[in-house]
Formats: structure tokens, C-alpha cells, sequence
């Protein structure tokens, strides 16, 4: 019998065939899972925190996964290098499930919060590790492909995700969203512990100097502990949280400009301000998303189906909007694109804050993020086409890291900071809707900058 003719490159039959079959089956199956849980979980934190007393320090269950990822990722790409992905990739499934129970069996505000932490990390580990497996096993001509299966895998959870969330917790539990997150998970993760145990997927030993760079393993982690130390501080205002907040901006300001570039902080032209534009827009959305679901939840008396149809479409709007600017405005220069995304930003701060006020109906705070993410879509693909623009010839990876490290970095300041500003309000006696409408208006303040400075970031 003639041998099977080998599959052609790029082609669905070579993802799913021979030896590369379970694999990206179940690559496929981690990634769905890792986004349903990534986007499911987020919608039902304010319920949560409302049921266990720890609305003020909601900012550091939101908050703590990011800064938690940045060090998983730099964790798990150390670990991978040097030993493969097998034992990353295993732990960071681990993890997951457990974080997942753990985080459903709540108790306390903070108990939540640690299993939020860890599953940050879970999550970090486990999206470097299956890049690095794919990079190191699947040949060239079969890489895209399965580089972009892995991005598709996040979109079905991003439309159903959310409001099925949202349907659990009205109709049962916001803890059963957690317990049935992990049940999913335990197989995929066996299967993948499976799959990586072939000696095809062994890590090649590193060449002579050639080991992981452990003070960019200490920055990250240096950076990581600022940011949950600052989220924890401005949840209160005694000596007590004062003090923690102190020391986490300070570990931030001492160690985050060193994985960023040179001039960031006062946005030089270049790489340097389109660097400085990520984290201020990703700062604003990131912020809308975390409070919006606050208010609904606690002042507004909204539904938790409401907040994951928010979700939802928020999703299909960035996915709208990236659209638009890819395709009908792809001539317009990528710096005006910026300014547009951030008025945008702002007319969706605008609206989060009307929503706050008794005689506008719930869902107009609803609909601020759905404004936002257009916004998003305009902004932030611009600003990683200028990225790639500045970057040194290769040294794109690094720019891409740069812009990764100052999202996060952008995300945690800027949810601090109207944090602080919330809890001083409502610390003073003033009532809900001064916090949360002091909160949003703050947000105002990155918007103007983004779209003063993207000038800044123009290509040549």
C-alpha cells in the first residue's frame, strides 16, 4: 500500500493528523477553557465580593491576577527554556484547578483574592508554556496555523462566556461558576500532562550561557508584589494601608522602568510614547471593567445576566471596531486613530458616570463599556502597528514585550489609583454615587493625555 501522502502546509489536515493530532486537540481544549474561565469569571467578582463584605477591597481581587500573570509568564518562560514545556505547562494546569475550587470555596474577601492571585500565575504559566511547546515541536509551515487556532479558540468564549456566567449566578451561585470551570478543566489538563510525557517534546539543553536571565525573573517578581501591595493599600485609609501603599508604588517605581524603554515615563517620541499610550488606554478600559460590574451589582441592582451580556458585547465591539480600522480606515495615520480611540475612551467615561446617577436607567453605565471597547478596537491595534514601526530591526520582541509588560503595568495604576480616590470619598462619608462618579471622572485624566501625547508615537 502507498504511504499517505504528507499533509500540505498550512493546512487543517497537518494540525490533526500523525502525531500532532492530541496535541493540538488538546491545546484547542486548553486554550477554550483558559478563555472561558479568563472571561466567565470576571463577571461574577462583584457578586462575590458583595456576598463575602469585601467591596472595599474588590480592586485587589481585580487587580492581583494581573500582576499575578506578569510574573507566571515570566516564570513559565524561564522554566520552559530551561526544562521544556511539559512541567510548566503541567504545574500551570494544576494550579488551575485548584485555584478554581479554591477561589468557589471562598470564606473571606481574601481567600478570594489569593485564589484570584494564583490563577493569575496558573494562567501565565500555562499561556507561555503551550507557545513555547508549539514553537519548539510543530515545524515551521505548520505554526501560523496553529497560532491562530489558538487565538480563534478565545472567541466563542468571549460571546457565551459572559452571560452564561451571568444566567449561573442569577438562577444559582456565583460559586458554581467556579466549581464548574474546574470540573471542565481537569480532563484537558490530563490529557495534556499525557501528551507531554512523549520524549519528542523534551526541552533541547540550553547552550553555554544560555540560562534564564534570573533579574528579569526578579524585576517581575519585585514588580508583581508592588502591585498587589499598592491594590491592597488603597483599599483603606489608616496608617496600616497607607504603609502598604507606600511600599508597593514604591517597589513599582523602582523596578518597573527596567522593563520598559529608556524614556517611557516621559513618553519620548517613538517607542518610548506609543509604550507609554498602551498603558494609559489599557489603564482606562481595564478600570471601566472592573467598576461598571461593581456599580450594577451593589448600587444599581442590575442583574448578573446583564453584566455578562455587557461583556459580550464589548467583545463583538472591539471585534467590530478592529475591523473598521484594519480595512476601511487602513490609509488613515495610525497616531490619529489613537486620538480618536481615547475621545472615544472618554465619551465612555462619560457615560459609566451618568450611570451612577438614580434617574438614568442601569444600563447606561451598561453601555459605557461596550463604548470603550470600541474605542479599544481603534486604539490599541494602532498602537501595536506603531510599536512594530519603532522597533529596532530586530528587536520587535522586545517591543512586544514592552507593550505587554505596560498594559499590565497600566491596568494596576490606573485601577489604584480611582481605587484610592473611591475609598477616600466614601471614607469621608460622601454617599455611592460621589465615589464611583469621583472614580470615573479620574479616568478622564488618561484620556486627555493619550490623546495629547500620540503625537508623540507618529511614525516617520
Amino acid at each position: 500500500m502507498a504511504d499517505r501522502p504528507p499533509a500540505r502546509p498550512g493546512t487543517t489536515e497537518g494540525l490533526f493528523s500523525g502525531r500532532y493530532a492530541a496535541a493540538t486537540s488538546s491545546f484547542a481544549a486548553v486554550m477554550f477553557l483558559t478563555g472561558l474561565a479568563a472571561l466567565a469569571v470576571v463577571p461574577t467578582l462583584p457578586t462575590a465580593a458583595r456576598d463575602l463584605d469585601g467591596v472595599s477591597l474588590y480592586p485587589l481581587v481585580a487587580g492581583c491576577f494581573v500582576a499575578a500573570s506578569l510574573l507566571g509568564g515570566v516564570l513559565g518562560g524561564h522554566w520552559a527554556d530551561r526544562a521544556g514545556a511539559q512541567r510548566p505547562l503541567a504545574v500551570g494546569m494544576v494550579l488551575a484547578v485548584v485555584t478554581l475550587w479554591v477561589s468557589g470555596a471562598s470564606t473571606s474577601i481574601w481567600q478570594l483574592a489569593a485564589g484570584r492571585f494564583l490563577d493569575g500565575l496558573a494562567g501565565g504559566m500555562v499561556a507561555v508554556s503551550i507557545n513555547t511547546a508549539i514553537g519548539r515541536v510543530y515545524p515551521d509551515r505548520l505554526r501560523p496555523r496553529v497560532l491562530a487556532l489558538m487565538s480563534a479558540c478565545w472567541i466563542v468564549p468571549s460571546l457565551v462566556g459572559p452571560p452564561l456566567a451571568g444566567l449561573v449566578v442569577e438562577w444559582w451561585s456565583w460559586r458554581a461558576v467556579f466549581f464548574g470551570l474546574a470540573a471542565l478543566t481537569v480532563l484537558p489538563a490530563l490529557v495534556v500532562v499525557a501528551v507531554l510525557r512523549g520524549s519528542s517534546w523534551a526541552a533541547a539543553p540550553a547552550r553555554s550561557g544560555e540560562g534564564p536571565p534570573r533579574p528579569a525573573l526578579t524585576v517581575a517578581s519585585a514588580v508583581s508584589l508592588g502591585a498587589a501591595l499598592g491594590q491592597y493599600g488603597v483599599s483603606g485609609w489608616d496608617m496600616r494601608h497607607l504603609l502598604f501603599a507606600a511600599g508597593g508604588f514604591a517597589l513599582l517605581a523602582a523596578f518597573a522602568s527596567r522593563l520598559l524603554p529608556p524614556g517611557t515615563w516621559r513618553a519620548a517620541r517613538g517607542l518610548p510614547a506609543t509604550v507609554l499610550l498602551c498603558g494609559l488606554g489599557s489603564g482606562v478600559f481595564f478600570t471601566l471593567e472592573a467598576y461598571v460590574p461593581l456599580l450594577l451589582i451593589t448600587d444599581r441592582g442590575a442583574p448578573p445576566v446583564v453584566i455578562g451580556l455587557a461583556f459580550t458585547g464589548a467583545a463583538l465591539a472591539w471585534a467590530g471596531s478592529s475591523w473598521v480600522q484594519g480595512r476601511l480606515l487602513e490609509h488613515c495615520p495610525r497616531h490619529r486613530l489613537v486620538v480618536a480611540g481615547a475621545l472615544v475612551q472618554a465619551a465612555a467615561v462619560a457615560l459609566a458616570a451618568a450611570g451612577t446617577l438614580p434617574t438614568t436607567p442601569a444600563y447606561t453605565a451598561a453601555s459605557a463599556m461596550v463604548v470603550a471597547a470600541v474605542g479599544m478596537g481603534m486604539y490599541a491595534p494602532s498602537l501595536t502597528v506603531l510599536s512594530l514601526t519603532h522597533s529596532p530591526p530586530g528587536r520587535q520582541g522586545y517591543a512586544s514585550s514592552a507593550m505587554q509588560t505596560t498594559q499590565n503595568l497600566g491596568q494596576i495604576t490606573v485601577l489604584g489609583v480611582s481605587s484610592a480616590l473611591f475609598n477616600a470619598c466614601l471614607g469621608a462619608g460622601s454617599t455611592d454615587v460621589v465615589g464611583y462618579g469621583a472614580a470615573f471622572g479620574l479616568l478622564l485624566v488618561p484620556c486627555t493625555l493619550a490623546a495629547l501625547l500620540a503625537t508623540r508615537a507618529r511614525s516617520a
